[in-house]
C-alpha cells in the first residue's frame, strides 16, 4: 500500500472486514454439525445393542457393530476410534455371550471382521487426520499470499469510508484471480478492482502482475487513463510471456500466440481527485458499478467502454474517463462478475442491485457484510467463481479534502 504519514487524513492502521472466504459463513451451524456427526458412532452402538437385544435370539444384528470404527474415522480421532472399535468389539462378544453364540464358527467369523474392520478404520482415520493437516498449513500458507499479494482495505483514506470482502471459488484454497487495491496518491485515492480470466496459480501470477504494476503507476501518472493504458501493456507482456517469444520479425506481444489468446483481466479504475466531490471512472470490460445516491441505487454505465487489459492492441478500444458526481453520503460498489453471475439451484442469479438497495441504509461495513451473506445464502455456500466487493462512501464531514 503507498501511504503518506504526512497526510492525517490517510489512515491504515485498521483495516477493513474482507479476505473473507466461505466456510467462514455459519461456522456456529457448522460447528453444530460436526459436533452431531461426532455422536453418530455412538448412537448407532447403542442402537445395535438395543437392538440385539429386544428382538427374537434368531435375528443377529450384532454384526452391524463393523460400522461403528468405520464412522468414527470418518469424524473422531484415532484415540475414539480406537476406544470405540475396542467398545464394539467387547459389545458383540457380550451379546454373542447373550445369545449362547459365543465360540461358534458364525460368531469367530463376525468377531474376525470386527478385528479387520477396526484396523483399518484406525490406518484410515490417521491417514485422514494427516491429510487434514497438511490441508490446514496449505490454506494458511495460501492465507498468507493472499494477504502479501492484495492488501486488506483501510477502513478510511482521507474522504472515503471504504470496506470489501474476497470470496474465492476455491474456498479451500483461499487464493484466487480476481483482485482490488486502494492507495493514496499525489492525485487523490485510487481504486483498482479487477477478474483474471481464469483460475488457480496462472490467475494468481497475473493478479499479482496488475496489482505491482497498479501501485506504481497510480503514484507516477498524473492521469487515470494513461494508467489503465500502461496497465494493457503490462498486461500483453505477460500474455506475451506466457503465450512464448513472439514470432521473427513481429513486435513482442503480436505473435500468433498472443493474438489468439484467451488471457485478459477486466478491471475498472477509480479515481477521487483532492477538493471535488467528483469519481473518475475508467472501464475496462468490466461490470458496471453501482451508484447509491439518497436510497436510490443505478449502475453506472459507460458511453465509452474501454477493452479488457492485455486486449487493448485487438480491440483498439482506448481508455476514457468518465467523470461523475459524488456528494456526501453517496456510495459506490465495485464488484467483479462472480457477484452478478452466481446462480441458486434454480438458475437464478444473485440481484446485486436488489440487495443492495434492501442494504442501502445500513452503515457501509454491515451493508457489504450483508451481501457477502446474501451471495452465500443464494448459491448454498458453493461459489463456481471468485467474488470480490468493494463499497466506498463519501464522508459528509470530509468533502473537499478528496
Amino acid at each position: 500500500m503507498i501511504s503518506h504519514p504526512t497526510d492525517p487524513q490517510h489512515t491504515t492502521d485498521v483495516p477493513a472486514e474482507d479476505h473473507v472466504v466461505p466456510d467462514r459463513e455459519g461456522r456456529g451451524p457448522l460447528a453444530e454439525r460436526r459436533g452431531l456427526l461426532a455422536l453418530a458412532p455412538v448412537l448407532l452402538m447403542v442402537a445395535v445393542t438395543l437392538t440385539d437385544l429386544l428382538t427374537p435370539r434368531w435375528l443377529h444384528v450384532a454384526p452391524v457393530m463393523a460400522a461403528v470404527p468405520v464412522l468414527a474415522a470418518a469424524v473422531l480421532p484415532v484415540p475414539a476410534t480406537a476406544a470405540l472399535g475396542g467398545a464394539a468389539l467387547v459389545l458383540t462378544l457380550l451379546l454373542q455371550t447373550n445369545a449362547g453364540q459365543r465360540g461358534s464358527p458364525d460368531s469367530n467369523v463376525v468377531l474376525c471382521a470386527l478385528i479387520v474392520v477396526g484396523l483399518a478404520s484406525l490406518v484410515t482415520c490417521a491417514l485422514r487426520r494427516r491429510r487434514e493437516r497438511q490441508l490446514r498449513q496449505a490454506r494458511s500458507v495460501a492465507e498468507t499470499a493472499q494477504r502479501a499479494l492484495m492488501h486488506p482495505l483501510p477502513r478510511r483514506m482521507r474522504s472515503l469510508a471504504l470496506s470489501g470482502v474476497y470470496l474465492p471459488a476455491e474456498s479451500e484454497a483461499r487464493i484466487g484471480g480476481d483482485f482490488y487495491e486502494a492507495v493514496h496518491t499525489p492525485y487523490g485515492t485510487r481504486i483498482l478492482i479487477g477478474d483474471v480470466r481464469g483460475k488457480g496459480l496462472p490467475a494468481v501470477g497475473a493478479s499479482a502482475t496488475l496489482l505491482g504494476a497498479f501501485r506504481e503507476l497510480a503514484d507516477r501518472e498524473a492521469s487515470l487513463t494513461t494508467v489503465a493504458r500502461q496497465l494493457d501493456e503490462r498486461a500483453q507482456r505477460h500474455i506475451a510471456a506466457l503465450d512464448g517469444r513472439p514470432e521473427d520479425g513481429e513486435p513482442e506481444g503480436k505473435g500468433t500466440g498472443a493474438l489468439f489468446t484467451e488471457r485478459f483481466a477486466t478491471a475498472l479504475l477509480v479515481e477521487f481527485p483532492p477538493g471535488e466531490a467528483v469519481a473518475r471512472i475508467v472501464h475496462c470490460g468490466h461490470p458496471e458499478p453501482l451508484i447509491v445516491r439518497a436510497g436510490r441505487v443505478h449502475a453506472h454505465v459507460p458511453e465509452h467502454p474501454g477493452a479488457p487489459l492485455g486486449l487493448g492492441d485487438l480491440l483498439g478500444a482506448a481508455p476514457v474517463a468518465q467523470t461523475v458526481a459524488f456528494g456526501p453520503g453517496d456510495r459506490l460498489v465495485l464488484y467483479t462478475d462472480g457477484f452478478i453471475e452466481a446462480r441458486d439451484r434454480r438458475g437464478r442469479f444473485y440481484d446485486l442491485t436488489a440487495h443492495t438497495h434492501v442494504h442501502a441504509g445500513r452503515p457501509l461495513p454491515a451493508m457489504v457484510a450483508a451481501l457477502r451473506r446474501a451471495l452465500l445464502r443464494h448459491v448454498g455456500g458453493d461459489l463456481d467463481d471468485d467474488a470480490a466487493l468493494v463499497a466506498l462512501e463519501r464522508l459528509p464531514c470530509e468533502t473537499g479534502r478528496g
